[in-house]
């Protein structure tokens, strides 16, 4: 059993959080590219639709991963699992935290 929780430990670290993680930078991304967009072309008088479109999906994609990850957190405390992922071995670089990315 302990093997099994190591084995989920590992996947959440190494591909779980990591994905999420750049889900929520591309997200962040957008609604920066959105806002640059919005702001250019009130700059040039151009209609800023395209603008206020990134900056919403942008701000529905962070919203989305922020949500997943309570999810996740409030279904692993409501069983009991122990989710945390433990620290990346980084070798003669001290880490500066360890855990899952919504901890």
């Amino acid at each position: 059993m302990e093997a099994t929780a190591a084995l989920v430990n590992k996947f959440i670290t190494y591909v779980i959080d990591p994905i999420m993680l750049i889900l929520f930078a591309c997200g962040f991304f957008l609604f920066m590219f959105g806002m640059v967009e919005f702001i250019w072309g009130m700059k040039e008088g151009k209609p800023q639709d395209a603008g206020k479109k990134h900056m919403i999906y942008g701000i529905i994609g962070m919203v989305i991963m922020v949500s997943v990850g309570g999810i996740l957190n409030f279904l692993a405390g409501t069983f009991g699992l122990d989710l945390s992922g433990g620290s990346i071995d980084t070798g003669s670089i001290n880490s500066v935290g360890t855990g899952t990315l919504f901890e």
